[in-house]
């Protein structure tokens, strides 16, 4: 029987175990953390529970007048049955974060125990412990793997595939060192009990975009520190756009250009200094400046394994990396950094390595999403793509401003943009921006998959009224455009 050991739990190898166990191998996965790794553990689902709190207090708060909810101050209601006049009550909604993070915590435990279940159901044998290459490929093809557990006791398992899985860690600016209590890192911010009064996150990528907005929503006042123009900066310029505009709209200090140097505690509070000699004070610190991948003391480099400059394992469409026999999938590599991505590459190597069918990994295919408010999600290729000349596509953006659906709800911010090849009509790409845009996404994203072009998309139902009608509109735009070009 085949040997295949996965070093690392996350969806990058549980996903792995699961095809190499249904394709009949004998798979060992190695995880010292809890299978689900820090996408269920510490990173996605985590984020994802907390934003999913933040995002009602955003959607009640933003539309509730809109709509005609009444909200009292039942309390300080006395003398007249009736109370005082409407315009004179006070909103009451907050939040409990120690119970919103308890609730984090145990729906992230309950999952990985998921996780957990499903792969030893198929047939996996799940070890704890630290798993590292020990030395180059044996006469036979074999290669051997060392796990070390907590105790330090060691085990030697004999492979004849093995797939790195091991994802990545929080980066660190080496004079802004995380204490856990006032500054934090995004493994760190769901042991706090009492939400931040006056949070300073440091990063405006996705990771700090979304915790930003989060805690906005939950009633901190948050300081976004930007090194570049504008928060978001790998993403669609129009929805980066969007979003800065709603993140300064609703109070938010965005510092563009601005770049911490350090971060230090004083007392009760957290004073940031920036390269321009500004400091900036809260009272705590966010530190989202990327991750580093776990590719350390794994003996990787001993074995043959080539890695890039950043520390990230270099692989081949089917994961293949430079030392016959092994794998890698996941953040280890740094390609997207998403936990869908993670989890093809990993049964992409199983369905290579045992012989199965495989379609190499296709970039150009995959959806993301930003889980902000408004979310921002994108799939194919860009707007940078066609500005750049990588592409020669048609683009069509409609503000859903026009969308009954989104009159109705009280929706004032997004749009739908779709990128169509001209003269085909042929889909290439799309960016939605709106509250729930992981959702309007898989329309385009299946255009994009199989080739569809926007007189198929046009021409299919949709419910009236729908956030999705926008999606047809757009296409039927396109269509527009294209006929018009060829007439």
């Amino acid at each position: 029987m085949t040997r295949i050991v996965i070093i690392g739990g996350g969806p990058g190898g549980y996903e792995a175990a699961l095809v190499g166990a249904q394709l009949g191998a004998e798979v060992t996965v190695v995880d010292c953390d809890g299978l689900g790794g820090a996408s269920v553990l510490t990173d996605c689902v985590p984020s994802k529970t907390l934003i999913a709190t933040a995002e009602v207090m955003t959607t009640f708060d933003s539309s509730y007048e809109e709509l005609g909810i009444i909200v009292a101050d039942t309390a300080s209601i006395s003398g007249s049955p009736a109370g005082p006049p409407l315009e004179q009550r006070a909103r009451v909604v907050g939040v409990d974060l120690g119970k919103v993070n308890r609730r984090v915590k145990r729906l992230a435990l309950a999952q990985s125990h998921d996780i957990t279940a499903s792969v030893t159901r198929a047939g996996a044998r799940v070890m704890r412990g630290r798993g590292r290459l020990d030395g180059r490929q044996a006469v036979d093809g074999s290669r051997q793997v060392i796990v070390t557990a907590a105790d330090g006791s060691e085990e030697s398992l004999t492979a004849d595939a093995v797939l790195i899985a091991t994802g990545g860690h929080p980066r660190e600016i080496p004079d802004a060192q995380p204490d856990g209590e006032r500054i934090l890192n995004w493994t760190q911010v769901y042991d706090l009990d009492e939400l931040p009064e006056e949070l300073i996150v440091v990063g405006s990528g996705v990771t700090g975009a979304e915790f930003a907005g989060a805690y906005q929503a939950l009633g901190s006042r948050v300081t976004l520190v930007s090194s570049r123009d504008r928060v978001l900066p790998g993403e669609d310029s129009d929805a980066a756009g969007v979003l800065e505009d709603v993140f300064r709209r609703r109070g938010m200090n965005v510092m563009s250009r601005s770049r911490a140097e350090a971060a230090k505690r004083v007392g009760d509070r957290v004073e940031v200094a920036l390269s321009d000699g500004r400091v900036i004070s809260g009272t705590h610190c966010l530190m989202a400046v990327g991750a580093i991948p776990n590719t350390a003391g794994m003996g990787l480099e001993e074995a043959g394994v080539l890695l890039k400059d950043s520390g990230h394992i270099k692989t081949d469409r089917v994961s293949r990396t430079s030392a016959p026999g092994v794998y890698a999938a996941g953040d280890v590599t740094g390609i997207f950094a998403l936990a869908s991505v993670a989890a093809m590459q990993g049964r992409i190597a199983m369905y290579h390595f045992l012989g199965d069918a495989v379609t190499p990994l296709n970039l150009k295919t995959v959806s993301a999403n930003v889980f902000t408010d408004p979310e921002i999600a994108t799939v194919g290729y860009s707007q940078a793509d066609v500005d750049a000349g990588r592409i020669d596509a048609r683009v069509v953006k409609l503000p859903l401003l026009r969308n009954p659906r989104a009159k109705m709800q009280g929706i004032r911010d997004g749009f739908v943009k779709i990128f169509a090849r001209p003269g085909t009509g042929i889909v290439v790409g799309g960016v939605v921006v709106s509250p729930r845009a992981s959702e309007l996404i898989h329309p385009i994203a299946l255009a994009v998959d199989n080739n569809l072009t926007v007189e198929q998309i046009a021409n299919a139902f949709t419910v009236y009224p729908s956030l999705s009608g926008s999606i047809a509109e757009v296409a039927r735009q396109l269509h527009t455009v294209k006929t018009g070009e060829e007439s």
